[in-house]
């Protein structure tokens, strides 16, 4: 299991991001407080505060190359 932070700022982000996600053969969630999200939900997304910081968890060990289409979004 893999993690990074991401920030959503608007609409077009969060297409672009669940476009890198269904690419991908494992699972992502997406963990905001007590919420979790699939991260292949776009109106699951929008349950989220996409303004402040999301964490993105990749259910594999080698995210690198998912981490890195997704590398625009992240956040320190």
């Amino acid at each position: 299991m893999c993690e990074t932070k991401i920030i959503l700022r608007d609409i077009d982000s969060i297409r672009s991001f669940v476009r890198q996600v269904i690419q991908v053969d494992f699972e992502v969630d997406l963990v905001q407080g007590k919420y979790l999200i699939d991260a292949k939900s776009i109106m699951g997304i929008f349950a989220l505060d996409t303004l402040s910081p999301i964490t993105v968890v990749a259910h594999t060990d080698n995210a690198d190359e998912f981490f890195a289409r997704i590398a625009k979004f992240v956040v320190e």
